[in-house]
């Protein structure tokens, strides 16, 4: 009885640190795309003046 609680703990707590690190990845993600839009919107509005000044 007491190795199944153990192991019913065991994959409780093994649930809450999966959960924490897919939240933490997703978080990540979530931020690079945040900042990979906004370097894109730079580079292209860069461009756009740059060829507008070239005229």
């Amino acid at each position: 009885m007491g190795r199944i609680l153990l192991l019913v703990a065991a994959v409780i707590a093994g649930f809450f640190i999966l959960g924490s690190l897919i939240g933490f990845i997703a978080g990540v993600l979530k931020w690079a795309l945040i900042i990979g839009v906004v370097v894109v919107a730079v580079t292209m509005l860069s461009k756009i003046l740059r060829s507008s000044r070239a005229r």
